[in-house]
C-alpha cells in the first residue's frame, strides 16, 4: 500500500505533471488563439494590455491607436507576450520574449491589411505593431483534482 501511495505522490509531483513545449508546439498554440496579453516595461512601471492578434510568419502582429501602449513601446521595445488556454482536461501557457516595432512602410502596412486583423472594440486602430520573438517558451499540463495533501488516504 505504501508503494502505491508513493507512486501516486510521485505522479502528482508538479515537475512530472508539467510538459515543456518546444518552439513548434508554442507557435502552433499561438496560431490557434486570437487574444493575448502584451507586457510593457518603462522605468519602474510594468503594464499589461489585452490585444487581439494574428501570427504572421513567425511573428505576432496586432493593431493599436496612439496612446500609452504605443508610447511605452517607443520608449522600450522589449516586451513579453503571453497566451494561454484551458479545457476541463488540460491547460497551457506560451510566453514570447521579443521586441515590438511599429510598421512604418506602406508595403508593410498593405501586407498587414491583407491578414484580416480587425479591432474587437469599435475604435479606429490604424497602427500595426509587430513583435519579433527572441525566445518562446511554453508549458502544458493536465488538469485534475488536487492529490492528497498529507499522504493520508480517506477510507
Amino acid at each position: 500500500m505504501r508503494d502505491s501511495a508513493f507512486q501516486n505522490d510521485a505522479f502528482h509531483n508538479s515537475d512530472d505533471a508539467v510538459t515543456a513545449l518546444d518552439d513548434d508546439q508554442c507557435w502552433e498554440r499561438l496560431r490557434g488563439q486570437v487574444l493575448g496579453r502584451l507586457v510593457t516595461h518603462v522605468g519602474d512601471v510594468l503594464d499589461i494590455f489585452p490585444v487581439n492578434y494574428v501570427v504572421d510568419d513567425g511573428t505576432i502582429l496586432f493593431r493599436t491607436a496612439e496612446g500609452s501602449k504605443l508610447i511605452e513601446l517607443t520608449v522600450n521595445d522589449e516586451v513579453l507576450f503571453e497566451v494561454d488556454d484551458y479545457s476541463d482536461d488540460e491547460a497551457w501557457s506560451v510566453v514570447v520574449r521579443g521586441r515590438a516595432r511599429r510598421l512604418d512602410t506602406s508595403a508593410e502596412v498593405e501586407r498587414a491589411d491583407g491578414l484580416g486583423l480587425s479591432p474587437w472594440i469599435p475604435t479606429l486602430k490604424y497602427i500595426y505593431v509587430r513583435i519579433v520573438a527572441h525566445a518562446v517558451s511554453g508549458r502544458a499540463f493536465p488538469r485534475g483534482p488536487e492529490p492528497e495533501r498529507y499522504g493520508v488516504a480517506s477510507y
